[in-house]
């Protein structure tokens, strides 16, 4: 009796490839998802510093009668300085954002292209196991049409 030839996928290095492109862009995605966490909360810390000058600058002027315009100048140039932080904060808000919805686009192309080509192997699985049945079972009917003749004869 031979025996039948194990299983080979012929695109098993594809498929290889596939699956470590899959893993790179899960780790793209857990990076720019670190990435947009962390402007969220700079972005948060400015918007709290913001407050904070924007109160300090009201109780300036409303409160202290003896507060100079040069100083009212300088606390409002710093609230315009803060403002400007948090638009940059929000732009890298943003540009956060976009690069994880394109990072999960990647990871969900790469997905669909791994499980397709692990679908295929499986189906060739299958197939080469029916196959290998067919050749056994084959081989079977022979043996016992063998054995049938000699015990016949």
């Amino acid at each position: 009796m031979s025996t039948a030839p194990s299983f080979r996928f012929r695109l098993e290095r594809i498929r290889t490839l596939r699956e470590r492109k899959e893993d790179l862009a899960r780790q793209e995605l857990a990076r720019a998802v670190t990435q947009l966490t962390g402007s969220q909360e700079r972005l948060r810390d400015v918007e709290d510093h913001l407050e904070q000058a924007r109160t300090g600058q009201r109780l300036a002027a409303t409160e202290s009668p003896n507060v100079s315009a040069a100083e009212l100048l300088a606390r409002q140039a710093f609230v315009e300085h803060v403002e400007a932080q948090r638009s940059m904060g929000m732009r890298e808000l943003e540009r956060h954002e976009a690069d994880v919805a394109d990072r999960d686009a990647q990871l969900g192309l790469a997905a669909r292209e791994h499980q397709m080509l692990e679908r295929l192997k499986e189906r060739h699985r299958v197939e080469h196991q029916r196959e290998a049945g067919r050749r056994e079972s084959s081989l079977l009917d022979e043996v016992a049409l063998d054995r049938f003749r000699r015990s016949a004869a």
